[in-house]
């Protein structure tokens, strides 16, 4: 067996020049192209998926060079940077999706004698599509995402559906030429990734909207600066790329209602989460709303609590801790000083424990049943 390195087919042409209309020169040519090619597998969690042929996404190219040719690098790290920029025209987005995730990506730089030039070939796997249980994703929480004008509103919820930690907050700017904007998406989505898998939080919860046909003035009349305001948030193109982008990182997209999350969210979630140190805004809330709703909480904090003197027969408030909780049914810590119906501060007892607490015909220090006597009346 003979490898021939440019191809039988190439190596046969040579007999038949006549026939494929080529002359010996000509063949020659395209025979020594045909070894000028460099060729690099990708490699995940590399510097934008290759470590020897590096693709930035706005089309720089570096090649790592051998340790025998370190003394031509132009770069620092042994690494020399080509003067012209690449291109894809086709699938581009896809391919800028991954070299931002720093997912494997394969190239090969070849040369076309045909048209003089050279040309920067990529290439990656599509791995098929998972189908995550709802309650596996929701295992360690989700984070909640209001889509704005200008920025995404994150925060994280536990799987009670409390928020932890503070609000994220990551800006964009749709200002100005087409790449621009895509490149501006781009980054914002892989902040948003980034941080959720620091978090080893499996879901992302965002709303399902589209204002594509909103836009019309005969849906809101002359209010031209909200319609400009509508027809510059890319709702449906986000929730497109991040779940393009997020199916890569094994993080699950989850798309709710978005009836209501913002003005619910403002009155039940916005005064609670504020503080001296902290500013929340209506969109921190409005996340809030989108996580709770996607985990099947309701909106609100809480549920009405039971009447007075009916507890027992009413249960717990549905929206509490979850019975396998620790510490859900433990007593409340000790307090310090007199309290009403407890033992003494001096005592070492739990708030919690009734069978310490003194009542009146059973002795809190023996635990046995007495009788106290009772003045006969003469």
């Amino acid at each position: 067996m003979h490898v021939v390195r440019g191809g039988k087919r190439l190596a046969r042409t040579r007999h038949h020049l006549a026939a494929a209309q080529l002359t010996e020169a000509g063949w020659r040519q395209r025979w020594e192209a045909e070894r000028w090619f460099l060729k690099a597998d990708g490699e995940s969690g590399k510097r934008f998926g290759n470590e020897t042929i590096r693709v930035s996404p706005d089309g720089g190219v570096s090649i790592k060079l051998p340790v025998p040719l370190a003394e031509y690098a132009n770069a620092p790290h042994g690494r020399y940077v080509l003067a012209g920029r690449a291109g894809f025209a086709h699938r581009g987005q896809e391919w800028a999706d991954l070299v931002e995730a720093d997912r494997a990506v394969a190239y090969r730089i070849h040369y076309d004698t045909a048209r003089g030039r050279w040309y920067l070939t990529a290439s990656w796997q599509i791995p098929a599509s998972r189908t995550v249980p709802m309650a596996a994703a929701l295992a360690d929480g989700v984070i909640g995402v209001d889509m704005n004008a200008d920025h995404l509103a994150a925060v994280r919820l536990d799987t009670h559906g409390n928020p932890t930690g503070r609000p994220h907050r990551f800006f964009y700017d749709l200002s100005g030429t087409a790449q621009h904007r895509d490149a501006q998406v781009r980054h914002a989505l892989t902040r948003l990734l980034h941080w959720a898998r620091t978090c080893g939080v499996k879901a992302i919860a965002v709303e399902d909207l589209d204002f594509t046909a909103e836009k019309t003035r005969e849906r809101h009349g002359r209010k031209r600066r909200f319609r400009q305001l509508v027809s510059g948030m890319p709702t449906g193109r986000l929730r497109a790329r991040l779940t393009s982008m997020a199916d890569r990182t094994g993080i699950t997209v989850i798309a709710v209602d978005p009836a209501y999350t913002s003005r619910w969210g403002a009155q039940h979630w916005h005064k609670p989460l504020s503080g001296d140190t902290r500013k929340t805004t209506r969109h921190d809330a409005a996340a809030v709303a989108i996580g709770r709703r996607a985990q099947g909480y309701p909106i609100r904090r809480r549920t009405t609590p039971p009447p007075a003197h009916r507890s027992d027969a009413q249960g717990h408030r549905t929206v509490q801790a979850g019975p396998g909780a620790l510490g859900r049914e433990g007593p409340r810590p000790r307090v310090p000083g007199p309290r009403t119906r407890c033992a003494p501060p001096d005592r070492g007892t739990y708030a919690g424990d009734q069978s310490a607490q003194h009542r009146s015909e059973r002795s809190a220090e023996h635990g046995s049943w007495q009788q106290e006597s009772l003045p006969l009346s003469s």
